[in-house]
């Protein structure tokens, strides 16, 4: 009981619902190049891109609003054009806590339809939840499959991955510069975060996994939701281990074994080493899986 308490809070934690006790003082913003005129963000929460240049700034994501006033200052510290559009990649705090304050000065929040309705309706979840967020804070532009910006001298694919992560992932290609931004369809190094509750769904991961290694070669730059900057052989090897998590926890469902014992048969534990983190361990991954799989009928 103790233990799928602590699993219910940690899931929360990660899609933004339990970090007003946090405290963000002591978080400093990272700012990579990636490209010219491309960025990477890191702070606390999801990876941000900025793509800076003459027509303005155009960022993805913007972590957790106590982060706002940082975030706004590192994007200046790249351009002292005014954020003219803001991309979520999905719903969860910690890629659109900032919303409300980008929105505030001037920045048009660009999102999935599905990452508006779960904003405005808010979220409901065992262990914790997110309100509905202020009408300052929703997507003004949304979209149900695609929608290209040409910007800063680039051609900026938006393209909507259905039931990955969640039920609104959106992930951005600066086709002109071969960078691409994941959102959370791509932990770097992890095992990903699936939230079931918010439309995501394990088969669905793996095939918006599929699709995003078809865009991109081997030179391109990938900005994923959460860890490091990553190249293509990093999104397949994330690829690879999906898979082999699925067809380990499908085997034993064929078997006929139910949640805990497929959970006790510890069938990614040779993985963990490489894989497990903070919030999401072997465990975790297996019981994301087990229901991911047998939900549906």
């Amino acid at each position: 009981m103790i233990r799928h308490l602590i699993v219910a809070v940690t899931l929360s934690f990660i899609a933004g619902a339990a970090f007003a006790q946090q405290d963000f003082s002591a978080v400093e913003i990272k700012t990579t190049k990636v490209a010219e005129g491309i960025f990477m963000l890191e702070g606390s929460g999801g990876n941000i891109g900025l793509s800076a240049g003459a027509d303005g700034a155009f960022v993805i994501d913007d972590e957790y609003a106590p982060l706002s006033a940082k975030i706004m200052a590192a994007i200046k510290a790249q351009t002292k054009e005014p954020v003219a559009f803001l991309v979520n990649t999905h719903f969860h705090g910690d890629h659109t806590g900032g919303n409300e304050a980008f929105g505030a000065a001037g920045a048009y929040i660009v999102a999935h339809e599905n990452v508006r309705k779960r904003l405005k309706e808010g979220v409901a979840r065992a262990g914790g939840g997110a309100p509905p967020a202020p009408e300052a804070a929703l997507p003004v532009v949304t979209f149900s499959d695609r929608v290209t910006f040409y910007w800063n001298g680039q051609e900026i694919a938006v393209s909507h991955l259905a039931s990955a992560h969640t039920d609104g992932d959106a992930a951005v290609f600066f086709k002109t510069a071969n960078v691409l931004h994941t959102g959370d369809i791509f932990f770097n190094g992890r095992y990903p975060f699936i939230d079931l509750d918010g439309g995501g769904d394990l088969d669905g991961y793996i095939a918006a996994q599929e699709a995003l290694t078809a865009m991109i070669d081997d030179k391109s730059q990938i900005i994923p939701g959460h860890g490091p900057l990553a190249r293509k052989a990093d999104l397949l090897r994330s690829l690879d281990m999906m898979k082999q998590v699925r067809s380990r926890v499908q085997a034993l469902i064929d078997k006929g074994l139910d949640e805990e014992g497929v959970v006790k048969a510890a069938p990614l534990a040779d993985l963990d080493a490489a894989w497990a983190w903070q919030f999401i361990d072997g465990k975790t991954m297996t019981r994301t899986a087990y229901r991911s799989l047998t939900r549906h009928p």
